[in-house]
């Protein structure tokens, strides 16, 4: 069965929207591990929207489990995870303008200087995700990069509108899977997972981790934040 981080962006986007302390990521994280989390995700924006600099070396120091640093493949990102040494980092797209994340990255474009990254933080025992959609060329591209894992992008499976749809989209899912694992790779996945739609994509075999922040927050909100996370692994075991 695949294990569950829990992406504590969002708690930091409530602390920055007022500029303030709280409620401060850090305590989230022992929270999460607490409730069962089997890693910590945290991405450190260029633009530093929610996740800031302090936060990911405190997180450094607390998290017991493991600490996953998505961050885009710029000089300045790749000397921070030098610097912070967190367990593994995953390189993900990133432009100034969107909500969220809106897709995977285009590792068949990005060439040279991509797996010039990858090198420089797997020399450093950094290994090294890409964050990708499940399509042939990219997953062949990711391999050729060096990279351990990939993460698929699942936001296109979660945003589909109808059963057919959610079907075509998880099918890709597993096919992307079964053809990273041939390539050598190892498979993680994350974006738009819930409480409703995470378990077929749990099921996948190989499947390791599904990372998951959004649809956990939320929750905690309502029920607090030990129990969501309690509800989530279960529901990914």
């Amino acid at each position: 069965m695949p294990t569950l981080g829990v992406n504590i962006d969002h708690v930091a986007t409530v602390r920055q929207a007022r500029r303030t302390v709280e409620p401060d990521p850090i305590a989230a994280a022992v929270l999460a591990e607490l409730a069962g989390a089997d890693g910590i995700t945290a991405h450190l924006r260029e633009d530093r929207r929610h996740i800031q600099d302090r936060d990911v070396r405190l997180l450094r120091q607390t998290v017991r489990t493991h600490l996953n640093l998505e961050m885009a493949a710029t000089p300045e990102m790749v000397a921070i995870a030098l610097e912070v040494r967190p367990d593994y980092v995953t390189l993900v797209p990133e432009r100034r303008e969107e909500v969220t994340t809106e897709g995977g990255l285009d590792v068949v474009a990005a060439g040279d200087r991509l797996a010039q990254a990858v090198t420089r933080l797997q020399q450093a025992e950094i290994p090294v995700s890409l964050f990708v959609d499940a399509e042939a060329a990219q997953l062949q591209a990711a391999a050729a990069t060096g990279a351990r894992f990939v993460e698929l992008h699942t936001g296109t499976y979660a945003n589909a509108l109808t059963d057919s749809a959610r079907e075509r989209e998880l099918a890709v899912l597993k096919e992307g899977t079964a053809l990273a694992l041939g390539l050598g790779l190892r498979v993680n996945a994350g974006h738009g997972l819930t409480y409703w739609n995470v378990q077929p994509v749990a099921q996948i075999p190989g499947m390791e981790e599904l990372n998951i922040g959004h649809s956990i927050i939320a929750r905690a909100v309502l029920v607090g934040l030990e129990r969501a996370v309690r509800e989530m692994k279960a529901l990914v075991a």
